[in-house]
């Protein structure tokens, strides 16, 4: 028997990193479309203004998704709150940190790893108990283009998004044979305060953190509206591996086509793209 598609529009569902970007947009989004939902950030004062904006039954929850017991915790909340079955868990909290290998602090990547991977275990197993228990809903666990394709001064965070990759990869083979699926997102530039809201710490054109900001707000090519849409959409098309953005797209393709010089073909990309700007 084919697998039921997921159904999320007006059914329950938990939100990670709900604070602003595409946190938000989903929240908003889903709610809208008459969605209970159960928002968490440890961002409290953004996560209030997004509570703010929603509608109907909401839970929020202001929680560091590094605590495992904290987020059981709240898994143990949604459970009491949920007005039917929880139809997604979105594990979407992230941030960003640019550095080299060679002098990278390794204070900065502990953070880096325990908030974009250990953040999506630790969500991934509080709540997928009560989906198992269901026989239904899905797990959707945010990566980044930057989980397909190694980019230099990206290490740390390449690697985490290549182990959110992995991991919910593995977790989608376990779950066959169950109502349970698992989705992997892989955003391209999205118009969010991540790299202003992350530890920059070298750049590979010497740029300041605030130069590094304008560049990437000015190349970001999705909103978190349409990002929440696409993600939306992806996910009760049944889809595996969601890609957002025309950007995610380019990557996707170099890395098939040029598994080990796709980096040579994004830079003359980014430096034409540059010129162009500059003219």
């Amino acid at each position: 028997m084919p697998r039921k598609l997921p159904k999320l529009t007006g059914r329950p569902v938990m939100i990670t990193g709900a604070a602003s970007g595409i946190g938000r947009g989903l929240a908003l989004r889903l709610n809208r479309l008459g969605s209970p939902v159960a928002i968490a950030d440890v961002d409290e004062t953004g996560l209030k203004q997004t509570a703010a904006a929603l509608r109907g039954r909401v839970l929020t929850r202001v929680l560091d998704v590094r605590d495992a017991a904290e987020q059981r915790k709240f898994a143990d909340e949604v459970r009491d709150w949920l007005p039917g079955p929880l139809a997604a868990v979105f594990n979407n909290a992230g941030v960003a940190l640019s550095a080299t290998v060679l002098d990278g602090d390794p204070g900065d990547e502990q953070w880096l790893h325990d908030i974009n991977f250990h953040g999506v275990v630790n969500g991934t197993k509080a709540f997928l108990p009560i989906l198992v228990e269901q026989d239904q809903g899905v797990i959707v666990n945010t990566s980044s283009v930057f989980g397909l394709a190694g980019i230099p001064y990206q290490s740390a965070y390449c690697a985490t998004k290549f182990a959110v990759r992995g991991f919910t990869d593995s977790l989608r083979h376990e779950l066959r044979g169950t109502g349970v699926s698992a989705v992997a997102v892989h955003p391209g530039g999205i118009k969010t305060n991540i790299v202003r809201n992350g530890r920059m710490r070298q750049d590979p054109e010497g740029r300041s953190e605030e130069e590094m900001v304008k560049s990437f707000d000015a190349i970001a090519m999705t909103t978190p509206d349409k990002a929440a849409r696409i993600i939306h959409q992806g996910v009760e098309a049944g889809r595996a591996r969601i890609l957002v953005g025309p950007d995610a797209y380019v990557f996707d393709a170099l890395v098939r086509i040029a598994p080990t010089h796709y980096y040579d073909v994004l830079s003359r990309i980014a430096d034409r793209l540059g010129s162009q700007r500059g003219q």
